[in-house]
């Protein structure tokens, strides 16, 4: 049981990862944020399929081909973390390694979007504040981590829910 959802919690890590990595490269060299969390996002659930053949894997190895909802909501949200851990390792390697300047970057291109869309200058400064408060929080590394871990954490945990409804089985 253990290396099953180690396994499929490593393989989605490993996908979460590596999709992540490269679009933060990406859109860090063009400088051109827009679409960005789009991106992430998609790769996150797709990192996130990793769930529902795990939890599948798991029923049709161990369960005997049974399998209630609450042990694959179990066996979903250990792999869920699992996977959200790797991405936070990986988002601190590329962040501290590839992209110390991201927050300055990010803020850059926020308030030069808010400014094109014709926004005033009330909510330029607050937008601003808002920015700096994010550039405050992100000299934390506990801080960065538990932001990181909360972006593809609930995704996970809608992917789990429905894995768990999709592959119950009662046994017969």
């Amino acid at each position: 049981m253990k290396k099953t959802i180690l396994t499929y919690g490593l393989l989605s890590g490993l996908v979460a990862a590596v999709l992540m990595s490269l679009s933060a490269l990406y859109f860090n060299s063009t400088q051109n944020f827009n679409n960005g969390e789009l991106v992430g996002y998609a790769g996150i659930l797709l990192s996130m399929l990793f769930v529902y053949f795990g939890v599948r894997s798991y029923r049709e190895n161990f369960g005997g081909g049974t399998l209630s909802f609450g042990k694959a909501f179990q066996v979903g949200i250990i792999i869920t973390a699992i996977s959200c851990a790797c991405y936070v390792v990986a988002w601190l390697i590329v962040y501290h390694t590839l992209m110390p300047d991201f927050m300055e970057k990010y803020a850059a291109h926020a308030l030069a979007q808010l400014r094109q869309s014709g926004a005033t200058e009330e909510q330029i400064r607050q937008q601003m504040a808002q920015m700096e408060s994010y550039k405050a929080m992100y000299k934390n590394p506990l801080m960065i981590a538990a932001i990181t871990f909360l972006e593809p954490f609930p995704i996970g945990v809608i992917v789990t829910l429905i894995s768990s409804l999709a592959l119950r089985r009662k046994a017969v």
